[in-house]
């Protein structure tokens, strides 16, 4: 009788610690201070947008306010990339300065600012600007005109991209600042060899405090070329993960 009436009991505590713990892991993948405030964004980015998903050359169906990592392809990644401009195209050359060849730039500026960095923060640094693939490059006066809710399609998106291919929805501090940083001098040193400003403008129109490279040449590529340097160099990285991993 006494483990009979104890069932329901049990039952309970356990329903409750579950649903603890689900709600625990969705405020931490959404990195939301709360689940209401979670919910209202949620509410908010729907009323924005009737239709939220896209549909992929892969034939997947990416859900843009509900992503899963399971509906992510790296071959759609790098078509994305390949194809979207840097600085709205206003960069010097036949082609482009593309996403693509930023993000491969990032990588090569974070192996020398850490030489001894890890498969996962390269990958990091691959993958910083993966989201734009479907959001696109926004020049900053325009992202800061979109406001928050570009910034939370844009966050969930790639907290989905880092776990589709290994990674922590949110990166570790030491990560993020260091992939931050490689970001910025590799922008600084696009806008004095590709977009138009001096070097003084990077710094005082800009606001770059980091120095452009001076002992590269940036070159823009055709978009399929940048599409298979991408692709190329993150195969390279997912089997150097995958050994960490062991």
């Amino acid at each position: 009788m006494v483990a009979t009436n104890l069932c329901p009991i049990i039952i309970l505590r356990y329903s409750l610690f579950l649903q603890t713990y689900i709600r625990i892991c969705w405020a931490f993948i959404l990195n939301a201070s709360s689940e209401k405030k979670a919910a209202a964004l949620t509410a908010h980015l729907a009323d924005h947008a009737p239709r939220t998903w896209q549909r992929m050359l892969s034939g997947r169906r990416l859900n843009l306010l509900d992503p899963s990592p399971m509906d992510i392809e790296i071959e759609d990644i790098a078509l994305g990339l390949a194809r979207n401009t840097r600085w709205n195209g206003q960069t010097q050359g036949v082609h482009a300065w593309s996403v693509a060849q930023h993000s491969d730039f990032v990588v090569d500026i974070v192996r020398r600012l850490q030489p001894k960095a890890t498969p996962d923060i390269l990958m990091a640094a691959k993958l910083h600007d993966a989201s734009e693939y479907v959001t696109h490059d926004l020049i900053t006066p325009l992202k800061a005109v979109v406001g928050d809710v570009f910034k939370e399609v844009e966050n969930r998106l790639l907290q989905a991209i880092r776990l589709r291919f290994g990674l922590a929805a949110v990166l570790p501090a030491s990560t993020e600042a260091l992939v931050k940083n490689a970001d910025k001098i590799a922008a600084a040193t696009e806008a004095v060899q590709l977009a138009g400003f001096s070097v003084v403008e990077a710094r005082t129109v800009l606001g770059f405090r980091e120095k452009p490279l001076s002992d590269v040449k940036l070159i823009p590529v055709p978009a399929a070329e940048a599409e298979k340097a991408f692709l190329d160099g993150f195969h390279t990285l997912e089997a150097a993960v995958t050994l960490q991993k062991r």
